[in-house]
């Protein structure tokens, strides 16, 4: 089913499968042994031009929209959830710009973010304010032409390899999530610092880590938007990212799915292959209507979100709800038809169930988005 794709959006499809087949699927085990950063497959991103996607075309991208990244997306996470995250967390850290920043912000960061010439990140959550991001600390202070930034964020995805993050910091603590801005933080900045690597369970592949602010002087002129509109900016932000997150764990989903069926087939018990047994039969079914059907409710909510429409949060929450929540049982199901072999680090598919997890956590736990939802229902 090709879901009425264009030709351009086939290509893209094509270019990314053939970039996860040549360049990430084959150090995919290493990187996930190792903990480290996959460099030279950020490298090939930049060089056939995938984190310019969603960049418009008057700062040297794409000019494609949120279905595009998420079939990027989608593809890479295939063959290894952990590296697509390079690619997918630079384009969260640009959203912000994409969304609320000025021409000159733009003309100055978006050409060589589009390049590859640097990574981005998003500076949001604190060691005190995950799901509630109204708790932030992290405050800015304005200073003349300055604001002077002090706290630190904590599980930022391309912590300490972005060289730009959009930063989320209190100016007026007696406002809530109301006396929050939106800065443009880089990492060469005076008193800015990386803290703490993450050693993860999944996503391997991915750095991330805490940074620090000591003193950090943030010229005004990288302040997004006004004062007092970051956590409004944040969620905006959080409303088009969320399809990436639900086309990740839809990728590692698919991974683990043709990785089942490829050992079912080959595998043999009682004399038989072990994809001739109903009870496999039965999860393989089970696996391929779940994954086909948040499929189609990520490519429709990304349709949504480019025509442009505003009612986005409940369908952005919904398709990182339904793709993460399949993506952890599916993979779990693969596990399972593997058998013991299943649980051993010599087969690939332990990893993609280590590396689904964190779907379910991370821009946003699968409780917040059941949140996010319900209440849009009730408040109409």
């Amino acid at each position: 089913m090709d879901y009425l794709f264009t030709e351009d959006q086939k290509a893209l499809v094509d270019l990314a499968r053939k970039v996860a087949d040549d360049h990430v699927r084959p150090v995919a085990a290493r990187h996930d042994r190792d903990g480290t950063f996959p460099w030279e497959v950020v490298k090939v991103f930049a060089e056939t031009g995938l984190f310019g996607v969603v960049v418009p075309e008057l700062y040297g991208g794409l000019g494609l929209g949120v279905l595009e990244l998420a079939l990027v997306t989608e593809e890479l996470s295939k063959a290894c959830g952990g590296i697509t995250l390079a690619l997918a967390a630079s384009a969260l850290g640009m959203f912000p710009l994409l969304l609320s920043g000025n021409d000159e912000q733009k003309q100055r960061y978006l050409p060589d973010l589009a390049a590859g010439k640097y990574l981005a990140g998003f500076g949001l959550t604190e060691a005190n304010a995950g799901s509630d991001a109204g708790a932030m600390r992290t405050r800015a202070v304005r200073e003349g032409d300055d604001y002077v930034l002090n706290g630190a964020k904590v599980f930022i995805t391309n912590g300490g390899t972005a060289h730009l993050y959009t930063v989320i910091a209190v100016t007026d603590p007696k406002r809530g999530s109301r006396g929050t801005t939106a800065f443009l933080v880089q990492d060469d900045f005076p008193g800015f610092k990386v803290g703490k690597h993450e050693d993860k369970m999944g996503i391997r592949a991915s750095a991330t880590a805490e940074i620090v602010f000591e003193d950090c002087r943030v010229p005004a002129a990288n302040r997004i938007g006004r004062e007092g509109e970051g956590f409004l900016i944040a969620m905006k932000t959080l409303d088009k990212s969320r399809p990436g997150v639900a086309a990740q764990a839809l990728g590692i989903a698919q991974g683990a799915f043709d990785l089942a069926v490829e050992y079912a087939k080959t595998r043999r018990q009682f004399g038989k292959p072990i994809a001739s047994l109903q009870a496999i039969q039965f999860l393989l079914a089970d696996m391929a209507v779940a994954i086909e059907s948040a499929r189609a409710l990520l490519y429709q909510t990304a349709r949504h979100i480019d025509a442009g429409n505003k009612d986005v949060a409940r369908w952005s929450a919904m398709s990182k709800l339904c793709a993460s929540e399949v993506a952890m049982q599916v993979t779990t199901d693969a596990v399972q038809i593997f058998g013991g072999y299943g649980y051993m680090r010599d087969y690939p598919i332990e990893k993609l169930m280590r590396d689904a997890k964190i779907t379910q956590i991370y821009e946003g736990t699968n409780q917040i988005q059941r949140a996010v939802i319900g209440n849009s229902y009730v408040k109409g």
